[in-house]
């Protein structure tokens, strides 16, 4: 397929869900395009109301305002829910630390569900008042975002169109709070907020952050600066959609780089879209070309492998 746009291109979902059938199609085709050209895309209409994402932030910031002893009540060994404190994560094959603080809010499911003790168990905040609510309704409004803009994709992949739905549906998805603080005087010259790397889900849907810094690295080598409306996500594709299309849609590199002006903290919320644990990662019959680049191997096998490179599990 050619490139059809100059840039990132940005699509409304609305013209996806509410749509007559030319409006639907476009959209699956400039999904497509913006994946396989450049990784990521820009969502506007997309329903997450203005009032969930300024609460989202509000509450994101008044949580990582808390005191170093405080948060760290809520460090979890394998970094899968809860708190993940500064410097933990780096990206792979990287030397030093990512210089950011994050946590991680994953599913959780009714008391009696067959389904409760697949995950670990979120853990939460007294304070700030709201939290469990908003972050848990921010959750399922991403994950709703994301089954619709997988089901438009399967289209391109010559898929049905619940085979998305089938894989993500109970997945192990978790959104991320992320606060980059002011960068420390006696920060390592080579460490930066988010060094360069893929991620390691389907599809990562990041609500557009308080505070640039984030940029892609092009199919020409070029790194390119990402910043759009503050209402509206931004998507990109990860590194098991690549292993199952056998890299017909890459995983695009990308990296959040210090701030060239005040030294100011950023926010921000991506909500990683990953399949359920059984899921087999298996290239998809439209993909296979000349050759399979990638063995079959089960989804949370691929997770824990991934994490042990970027130093959250030992």
């Amino acid at each position: 397929m050619p490139r059809k746009t100059a840039g990132v291109p940005e699509l409304s979902l609305k013209s996806y869900t509410d749509g007559g059938a030319d409006a639907r199609s476009a959209f699956k085709e400039a999904l497509f395009e913006g994946f396989k050209h450049y990784g990521f895309i820009i969502l506007k209409d997309h329903g997450i109301s203005h009032d969930l994402l300024s609460r989202a932030y509000r509450l994101s910031a008044a949580f990582f305002a808390h005191t170093a002893e405080e948060k760290a009540a809520f460090v979890q060994p394998d970094g899968q829910r809860g708190y993940t404190p500064f410097g933990k994560e780096h990206a792979k094959d990287s030397q030093h630390p990512d210089l950011k603080e994050f946590w991680h809010v994953g599913r959780e499911f009714e008391y009696d569900s067959p389904l409760e003790n697949i995950y670990p168990r979120n853990f939460w905040p007294e304070t700030p008042t709201g939290f469990r609510e908003t972050f848990l309704a921010l959750y399922d409004a991403l994950e709703d975002a994301g089954l619709v803009m997988l089901e438009a994709l399967a289209h391109s992949l010559a898929a049905p169109d619940d085979y998305f739905r089938q894989m993500a549906t109970d997945g192990n998805s978790i959104l991320r709070l992320l606060h980059y603080p002011p960068i420390p005087d006696d920060a390592h010259p080579d460490c930066i907020r988010a060094a360069a790397h893929e991620d390691i889900n389907l599809i990562t849907i990041l609500v557009a952050a308080e505070g640039g810094g984030l940029e892609l690295l092009d199919r020409n080598g070029d790194w390119l600066a990402i910043d759009t409306d503050p209402e509206n996500l931004i998507v990109d594709a990860g590194d098991m959609l690549a292993r199952i299309t056998n890299g017909v849609i890459p995983a695009t590199t990308h990296r959040v780089v210090n701030p060239s002006g005040p030294n100011v903290s950023r926010y921000s919320m991506p909500f990683f879209m990953h399949p359920h644990p059984d899921a087999i990662l298996s290239c998809m019959e439209s993909c296979k070309q000349d050759r399979v680049r990638y063995p079959d191997i089960r989804a949370d096998d691929f997770l824990r492998q991934r994490l042990r490179e970027i130093g959250l599990v030992g």
